[in-house]
């Protein structure tokens, strides 16, 4: 689904991010996406590869897999305090991102990488340090 309030942008320390023209309510869905689903023996090639940055668990009923999303959803930048939150629609093979509070114009949407948009949990790359 494009949506014509959000755009690629620069960001300081993150590379490209995705931002709002103007100003977004909670509870809006920005982006909906479907996705390339593969297999743990796939995940384990891209692992070693850039796209392991940029693919998503993929666990219908406990199933160790992974996806790759299409559209922008590769390039909502991560943090602990995200304004957005992820949700997978197993049955759709998609992904969409809802806003979980207001967001105003100019700002970069994020997502938290940990699944839930609060999780304080270290990621991969903040593990690593």
């Amino acid at each position: 689904m494009a949506n014509s309030e959000l755009y690629i942008g620069e960001t300081t320390n993150k590379g490209r991010g995705v931002f709002t023209r103007d100003k977004l309510n909670a509870g809006v869905i920005v982006e909906n996406a479907p996705v390339i689903v593969m297999s743990n023996d796939d995940r384990k090639l891209l692992d070693q590869t850039l796209l392991h940055d940029y693919i998503f668990e993929w666990q219908p009923d406990g199933a160790e897999m992974c996806c790759m999303a299409l559209g922008w959803v590769p390039l909502f930048n991560h943090s602990y305090s995200a304004n957005c939150e992820y949700f997978m629609d197993y049955d759709e093979q998609s992904m969409y991102i809802q806003t979980v509070r207001d967001i105003t114009a100019g700002e970069e949407l994020t997502i938290n990488y940990n699944g839930d948009w609060n999780n304080e949990d270290k990621v991969w790359f903040d593990a690593k340090s």
